[in-house]
């Protein structure tokens, strides 16, 4: 398998996995919000919440009123897997890309079937 940084240039992946990064930090604050209050002491609750204010705050004005609050940070999460699966691609001038072709996702795939001892 080719790596990716010779499938697609660099400022490519950069773009990815800073969108790939804030996607899945905004999925995970969804995630915890099931079982921790925003305001909860826990560090990493603390965390999801300083880092996503910001973007939430930045998609207030095209986010939906009859949300639950919990699912306001999945809604917006989603606004990045639009970029990211059908923006991207159209700027490159791709068709389609494919499932797991995000360089991020693909690259964290990568180590973990190395790690599993597959890729021997």
């Amino acid at each position: 398998m080719e790596d990716l940084i010779f499938i697609h240039p660099l400022w490519v992946i950069v773009v990815d996995y800073v969108l790939g990064v804030i996607m899945w930090t905004l999925i995970g604050r969804s995630a915890m919000n099931l079982f921790l209050s925003e305001d909860s002491d826990f560090f990493f609750m603390r965390i999801f919440v300083k880092f996503t204010n910001p973007i939430l705050r930045v998609f207030r004005p095209i986010t939906p009123g009859f949300l639950i609050e919990p699912l306001v940070p999945l809604f917006v999460a989603w606004f990045f897997f639009l970029i990211r699966f059908y923006f991207m691609p159209w700027l490159l001038g791709y068709s389609v890309m494919g499932m797991l072709s995000f360089p991020l996702e693909s690259d964290i795939a990568k180590i973990l079937y190395d790690l599993s001892g597959s890729g021997r």
